[in-house]
């Protein structure tokens, strides 16, 4: 079956709650990469060091991770509707905020805020489109993928269209674009239902404690440094115009969705997903290495291909999140992005200190070390692991269309 068969339950034909939300998510995305490639005119703009700049990323992310134990605490209590609504209100102050900073330090504060914003929004509205998807978690995580690759695309794409002119104009249309989503999150979604038993904020913690959950998690972690090196520090060893580097990433971008929707799924039907994430793993961290220690070219042809290796890892990260343990999908979702997003913190704040200490090739060279440990994890843990990943080969299986014997 085609996932985006428009007939019913197909990925195309969805309630208009369900693309409001997936709308909204798609801005919400698109501000993780905003900055890259306007991180060199930040810098420039400020009188800042590479690394003062790439703590726009750790405050963003490390809010971020706490604010996971937040989420659910919240929606719990006042509801998807409003959840998702009070995020975008954060975003949409301390994003129009940011472009009026007049240092780094007012900068990372301000998208500290609006990390606490993304993190009520993103991790209810994945919630909210499994809940109201048409098709099942299936769909709903292929169009909750499809956000997160479009959004991730198209973010650079505007930060250097909009950047060009002056770095400041990105936040200022990440504030008009929130707000858009929030009218139209206001108008077309009605209010959920709120969940049976309140949500603790020690719950999502708890949940850690299934081994299947915690092993994905920690993999995460170690692939999510991989990640965000490629992500907040290559633009500094590129060092393009906002333009050329907007371009790069947003090549970058269309690779991560077209695998990640596209590509993951079949591959996990033919091969299975362990093996499917621990070999797209392995490739990233030789990718990572060979662009570490490439010339121009090579390092962007590598920032490039990163893409596909991305995109394939985020998918199957996601789905065994979501159904590797018993434990309710939001709070398995906080436990594991609380865990993953601290990585997401440290990388940028890491990698350019790490160059300062030694030289360029160095922090690629602890990105790609850090994806193959991320792998490790995976087959060492396969056990804790493995139930769920034959679930999700079967329905891939079934989806696509052929036929799977497990070995």
């Amino acid at each position: 079956m085609d996932p985006f068969d428009a007939g019913a339950g197909g990925l195309l034909r969805q309630p208009k709650a369900v693309w409001a939300t997936a709308g909204a998510s798609v801005v919400a995305f698109m501000g993780i990469g905003l900055v890259d490639p306007i991180l060199p005119s930040i810098a420039q703009g400020l009188n800042a060091t590479a690394s003062q700049v790439s703590l726009l990323f750790t405050s963003y992310f490390l809010i971020t991770a706490f604010a996971m134990l937040v989420t659910g605490f919240v929606s719990s209590r006042i509801g998807g509707r409003k959840t998702l609504l009070l995020g975008l209100a954060f975003v949409v102050v301390f994003a129009g905020l940011a472009g009026t900073s007049g240092s780094v330090a007012e900068l990372v504060g301000f998208r500290a805020g609006w990390g606490l914003g993304n993190a009520l929004f993103v991790s209810t509205a994945l919630a909210v489109i499994v809940g109201a998807a048409a098709g099942g978690s299936a769909a709903a995580i292929l169009l909750y993928e499809s956000a997160l690759g479009l959004g991730m695309a198209c973010g650079p794409l505007l930060g250097a269209l909009l950047g060009n002119a002056s770095w400041r104009y990105p936040f200022f249309g990440t504030a008009f674009l929130m707000a858009v989503g929030f009218l139209c999150i206001t108008v077309f979604l009605k209010e959920q239902p709120k969940p049976a038993r309140r949500t603790s904020l020690l719950d999502p913690v708890k949940a850690l404690g299934h081994g299947g959950l915690a092993s994905a998690a920690v993999s995460a972690f170690f692939y999510n440094y991989t990640f965000f090196t490629v992500l907040a520090f290559t633009p500094f060893v590129l060092d393009m115009t906002p333009y050329r580097s907007g371009a790069v990433f947003f090549a970058w971008g269309v690779l991560l969705a077209v695998f990640s929707v596209l590509v993951a799924p079949r591959m996990q039907a033919r091969f299975g997903s362990l093996k499917v994430l621990g070999g797209s793993l392995v490739l990233l961290g030789a990718d990572v290495l060979v662009l570490g220690y490439g010339d121009h070219t090579t390092a962007v042809v590598c920032t490039v291909l990163s893409g596909a290796f991305i995109g394939v890892n985020n998918t199957v990260y996601t789905e065994l999140a979501l159904g590797v343990s018993d434990a309710p999908r939001p709070v398995a979702s906080a436990g594991y992005n609380f865990v993953r997003w601290f990585a997401a913190a440290a990388a940028p704040f890491f990698a350019p200190k790490i160059e300062e200490w030694s030289n360029v090739h160095i922090p690629f060279v602890i990105a790609a070390v850090t994806a193959v440990v991320g792998a490790v994890v995976v087959f060492v843990r396969r056990d804790a692991l493995k139930h769920r990943a034959e679930e999700l080969e079967t329905r891939h299986a079934t989806e696509d269309g052929v036929t799977v014997f497990a070995g």
